[in-house]
């Protein structure tokens, strides 16, 4: 080859070069200051009226703090008519009789105050002590609590305190509480990062396959001359109804005490979560009566939020949540025989909440989802029905997700309703339904003047056509329809909840807004196997987490393709934390051709080290076959890791007491193996939220899409600083 060609192919490859330069664009620091602007810290301070969350007084009207365009303001309401008063100050409002509550006396947040305000209980060396709130005097109740073996021990593996949980009879004398045996269960460790040697934390945390896990034995504690009564059964599994856990309110759930103490009504949940047995136990002799239970063959859940069963002692009647007609109701049930008597509430919609159960009017009043035809089906709306299941009635007729807040008494409720896209309004309501007053009606007119845009709600229908889900989408507030916006589908699977979240409008959802405004379309959708639907659509994924609905964001992002031509479906990425950041490897190791880049965060890739109940719930006990291969081996993301074509970044937590970072490590071991390109990032003492390192992994998100999926160059270590 003559010196001229080598000359000549120099040339063409400069040009080349210098052209492929002049293509690639950079995003600067005024593009990133322009979707900091899309942050809650900065878009949550524009909105005024935003919503009532009402202080209920013992005469029954309520007050509420308020922020207008022209500061704070204090409401005092009159709930028999509406009438408002406003002021600055509290006292100055309302008379002094008005603001004293049963106790002033405060407790820390380990301790649990008694109904009577007089008393506080709280853990001690394994054991149970209550304080005489007025004179500080402390009382030993139990002696026998030794490490690991201790008395209302709070200890779920994915969550620990050392806040007691116990439920205090009404007439402040007994505590229904339990002794936590933990003592043959594995340990889990970690480690600080620091100058010098470095701090174990060592606590109990079993797994699914284990043979032991931690169990509870249920007592009952007498208070003024300290006795313990135990239950003459076996020792439960730390199971509940509601969550992965027997403390998903905060309280001991799953218990109810009778008006003077003496019968404590609860439900035994099997390991698997798969029976549900309703028992009721003698206060006094620690007897304990079975009553009926309930069995599926997936897993029972009693309520969405909250846990719906209750016991009615004047009529010895059992208030029951169920899923039997594929929709989550009410039902009626004899306590004295455990027959069932009725079915309360009917249809294809769920009851979520059940707020209030008027005994002496046998009326109960609650909240469901899905039963208002044309309306998103995650709406939340509230109702009141008579225990005959007749006479059903709308009490929230307005068209949108409402948070509801009950007086006391049961006579009055304020309501803030709203859509993500529409603004809330709150009004006062009588629970006949009248509506009293309009409260307040919120004022986004400033946040709009920054250019704010909405989510556009979105429906699309499942991988196989059977649903519609819905999500939202956003796009970049200068959005141009005749280009082509790189796609980022932000996912957190479930089972326990979707990734839009509330339905409430909000300013601000994470940082979705943000990052579309730098050249993005993001989409949200709630794929099949989340809850607040049919059982069926709960239980789609059942026994498979690793179905993590991808399936169904790839079919609905390729319909919304169709309606907005503006999505490139050649540069699509994805990311999530915790349940999401299990989802993001999936999605890259399982369909490469689909998703490009994808970033991983906290995720539970590995579920025979993420904590026994979640997995043994929503999976199922772990088993084996007959050449030992368990249910949960092709669950596992480093077994794909080699399917890995895109990038890749996992992050977590080195402290994470949740979702352990041995999840990622054994990825990272699996593409290391593989001989795989990947990224990474440790946050050495960061939880599973990562805390105080939040916006620098926000940031480092922003840098990825836009290195890898918008093919531009972000600006150098930009600082996302809340003012």
């Amino acid at each position: 080859m003559t010196k001229k060609s080598f000359l000549l192919i120099g040339a063409v490859l400069l040009a080349f070069s210098i052209q492929a330069q002049n293509n690639s664009k950079t995003l600067t620091a005024t593009d990133y200051e322009q979707a900091v602007k899309f942050l809650g810290f900065n878009t949550n301070k524009l909105v005024f009226n935003s919503a009532v969350n009402p202080n209920w007084l013992p005469n029954g009207d309520f007050w509420y703090n308020n922020t207008t365009p022209k500061g704070k303001e204090i409401v005092v309401i009159q709930t028999v008519d509406g009438t408002r008063k406003i002021g600055a100050d509290l006292k100055s409002l309302l008379p002094e009789n008005n603001t004293t509550s049963i106790s002033t006396y405060t407790v820390s947040h380990f301790e649990v105050k008694s109904p009577d305000g007089k008393k506080a209980a709280f853990i001690k060396d394994w054991n149970l002590w209550i304080k005489d709130l007025a004179t500080q005097k402390e009382t030993q109740l139990t002696f026998d609590g030794v490490k690991d073996y201790g008395y209302a021990t709070d200890n779920a593996g994915w969550k620990h305190s050392n806040k007691a949980i116990l439920l205090w009879s009404p007439d402040s004398k007994k505590i229904a509480t339990f002794q936590q045996d933990q003592r043959h269960v594995k340990d889990m460790y970690l480690v600080s990062t620091n100058v010098g040697a470095p701090k174990l934390e060592a606590w109990k945390y079993p797994l699914p396959g284990d043979e032991k896990i931690i169990q509870i034995e249920r007592v009952i504690i007498e208070v003024e001359t300290p006795k313990v009564i135990r239950f003459n059964i076996a020792p439960d599994p730390r199971r509940g109804t509601l969550c992965d856990d027997i403390s998903c309110s905060g309280s001991f759930d799953d218990n109810e005490w009778n008006a003077d103490g003496t019968k404590l009504v609860f439900v035994s949940t099997s390991r698997d979560h798969k029976e549900a047995k309703v028992r009721i136990a003698d206060a006094l002799t620690g007897a304990v009566k079975d009553i009926f239970e309930e069995k599926v063959a997936t897993q029972y859940e009693s309520g969405q939020g909250k846990v719906n069963w209750h016991f009615l002692e004047s009529s010895n009647e059992i208030i029951w949540y169920s899923e039997r007609d594929d929709w989550g109701h009410l039902y009626l049930y004899d306590a004295k025989t455990g027959k069932l008597k009725s079915q309360i509430t009917k249809g294809n919609f769920v009851v979520t909440q059940l707020l209030k159960v008027d005994e002496k009017n046998r009326v109960l009043y609650f909240e469901a989802n899905g039963r208002e035809s044309g309306r998103d089906p995650y709406f939340s709306h509230f109702y009141r029905i008579d225990f005959s299941g007749k006479n059903l009635q709308l009490l929230t007729p307005e068209d949108g997700n409402h948070t509801i807040s009950l007086s006391p008494n049961g006579d009055y409720f304020v309501d803030t309703y709203s859509q993500p896209n529409v603004a809330p309004v709150s009004v006062l309501r009588a629970t006949n339904g009248k509506l009293i007053a309009t409260l307040e009606k919120a004022d986004i007119s400033k946040l709009v003047a920054t250019g704010w845009k909405a989510p556009e709600p979105i429906k699309v229908k499942s991988r196989d056509g059977k649903w519609d889900l819905y999500g939202l989408l956003f796009t970049p507030t200068h959005l141009d329809p005749t280009k082509k916006y790189p796609v980022v589908n932000y996912i957190y699977p479930g089972p326990q909840g979707g990734g839009v979240g509330s339905r409430n409008f909000l300013s601000a959802r994470s940082d979705h807004q943000a990052l579309a405004e730098l050249g993005f379309a993001v989409v949200i959708i709630d794929g099949t196997c989340n809850p607040d639907r049919s059982k069926s659509f709960h239980d789609a994924c059942y026994g498979n987490m690793a179905d993590n609905t991808l399936e169904d964001q790839i079919s609905g992002i390729k319909q919304l393709a169709t309606k907005y031509p503006f999505m490139d479906l050649g540069k699509v990425g994805i990311w999530g934390h915790s349940g999401g950041g299990y989802a993001t490897a999936a999605a890259l190791f399982r369909y490469p051709e689909f998703y490009k880049v994808g970033i991983s965060e906290s995720g539970n890739h590995e579920n025979r080290n993420y904590e026994d109940d979640w997995g043994e719930r929503y999976i199922g006990l772990l088993t084996k076959d007959a050449n030992g291969k368990s249910n949960y081996e092709d669950q596992a993301n480093a077994n794909f890791a080699s399917n890995l074509k895109g990038k890749l970044l996992l992050a977590h937590g080195g402290m994470d007491d949740n979702v352990p970072p041995y999840n990622t490590y054994l990825v990272i071991q699996a593409l290391q193996k593989a001989n795989k390109d990947f990224d990474f990032i440790l946050f050495p003492n960061a939880r599973h939220g990562f805390g105080a390192d939040t916006y620098y992994m926000m940031r480092k998100r922003w840098d990825y899409f836009v290195t890898h999926l918008l093919q531009a160059q972000p600006p150098k270590e930009f600082l996302i600083q809340p003012k």
